[in-house]
C-alpha cells in the first residue's frame, strides 16, 4: 500500500524545516580559525547568529583553549572562574538563547593578543550582525552538541575580515541526515 500524498508532503516539509533550522559556524572561517592571527571581532560582526546555531572552535589544544566567561572577564581578559572551559581542539557550542556570550583563550597573553570573541545571538527574523549574502558567506547557557568532541588542529591562516563563505558553514550533511530521519519517524508514526 502506497503512503498517501499528504503524508509524503508532510514528511518533505518536516525535513526542510529541520534542515533550515540551524547553522554550524566554524569560528574564523574561511580565512582563519581560533588563533592569534584571525580578526575574530570582524568575523563575528559578519554573521547573524540565531538560537540553535552552533559554533565550532577548531584549534591545536596544545596551544589554545576556549573559556566562556562573563562580560567583565571578557573585557579584562581574566581567566578566573570561567563559566565553562573547552579544550578538545574541536569544540561544538550551541547557542541556545538570545543574548551575548563571551569567549576567550585562556593561554597566557592570548586574550590580550586578540583571541577573544563576543557573540550576539538574535531572535530569528530580527536584525543583528549582518545578513549573510545569498551565495553564502556567535548568549547565556551553552551546551555541547550531542556529538563527542574530537581532537585536532587547524593551521593558522590570514585574518578573516571578509564574510564567511559556505565553506565556513559545516554540518549540512548531518542536518540532511537528521531531517530525513525525522521525516522517516513521522512517516512511521502515522
Amino acid at each position: 500500500m502506497a503512503p498517501p500524498k499528504s503524508l509524503l508532503f508532510f514528511t518533505a516539509a518536516a525535513s526542510l524545516l529541520v534542515l533550515s533550522a540551524a547553522t554550524e559556524y566554524t569560528v574564523g572561517a574561511p580565512g582563519g580559525s581560533w588563533n592569534l592571527q584571525t580578526k575574530l571581532s570582524s568575523w563575528a560582526s559578519n554573521n547573524n547568529f540565531k538560537p540553535g546555531d552552533t559554533l565550532l572552535f577548531s584549534y591545536d589544544p596544545s596551544s589554545h583553549n576556549v573559556l566562556e566567561v562573563t562580560k567583565a572577564n571578557y573585557d579584562s581578559c581574566s581567566t578566573t572562574g570561567p563559566i565553562k572551559t573547552y579544550n578538545s581542539g574541536k569544540d561544538n557550542i550551541t547557542l541556545t538563547e538570545v543574548g551575548k556570550r563571551y569567549f576567550i583563550c585562556g593561554f597566557p597573553g592570548h586574550c590580550q593578543g586578540g583571541m577573544k570573541l563576543e557573540i550576539e545571538t538574535t531572535a530569528a527574523g530580527s536584525p543583528g550582525g549582518s545578513t549573510p549574502p545569498p551565495s553564502g558567506s556567535a548568549s547565556p547557557p551553552i551546551g555541547n552538541t550531542p556529538s563527542t568532541p574530537g581532537t585536532g588542529s587547524t593551521p593558522s591562516g590570514p585574518s578573516a575580515s571578509t564574510p564567511p563563505s559556505a565553506a565556513s558553514r559545516v554540518g549540512l550533511k548531518g542536518k540532511l541526515v537528521t531531517s530525513l530521519g525525522v521525516g522517516m519517524l513521522l512517516a512511521l508514526a502515522i
